[in-house]
């Protein structure tokens, strides 16, 4: 099994490290969503996966990324997650072009958009939506990029660069999920083979 990506759109998030970690859900533009989003992709019970790279487009501008194989100091709580989002904006100006700055171990940013992200993404691209085709009646993915928004829908420009890069638009289930509750449900799946073996 290959890298499993997910890319998720933070259409309110801050751009400048100039928010306070204790008011994630309001202040930083609900990072407290992308925050768990985070932890979901990463945590096992007592373990993270390495198999991992998350990427978080922030208001359109900058992309944060995770890279499970190589983070440190990833722990289970918003706030310190948040706490790297905002070292790493706090070097985005280093970020010139499409070149990406490791601003702590595993976490780098860059000055790339949502569509420029989903372009960059090596792999197949599904998007994750209560409207798409049953998770069951799509084979799953060896190098999936799933795509999540956060408490907001796609804008439409945001749509127009799904169709045209989306491989995929999958349902996960028959009730809508919070984006990091739809990241485990995901992984599960991805784990047991389209849940055909535990």
């Amino acid at each position: 099994m290959g890298t499993r990506q997910f890319v998720v759109v933070g259409h309110d998030a801050p751009t400048t490290p100039d928010f306070a970690l204790d008011d994630l859900a309001g202040g930083a533009g609900r990072l407290d969503v992308l925050c768990r989003c985070v932890s979901a992709a990463f945590f096992l019970s007592h373990d993270i996966r390495e198999d991992v790279r998350t990427h978080l487009v922030l208001g359109g501008e900058y992309t944060v990324v995770f890279e499970g194989s190589d983070l440190r100091r990833l722990n289970p709580d918003e706030r310190s997650t948040a706490a790297l989002v905002r070292t790493a904006l706090e070097r985005r100006d280093e970020a010139v072009g499409r070149q990406a700055v490791e601003t702590t171990p595993g976490v780098s940013i860059v000055r790339r958009d949502f569509a420029a992200t989903l372009n960059a993404a090596d792999g197949m691209v599904v998007e994750l939506h209560g409207d798409g085709d049953p998770v069951l009646d799509v084979p799953a993915p060896e190098d999936p990029v799933f795509v999540l928004s956060d408490h907001r829908p796609f804008t439409a420009a945001e749509r127009a660069a799904l169709e045209e890069t989306a491989d995929a638009r999958v349902s996960l289930g028959p009730r809508p999920l919070h984006a990091n509750h739809a990241i485990t449900v995901a992984h599960n799946y991805l784990d047991t083979d389209g849940f055909r073996t535990y």
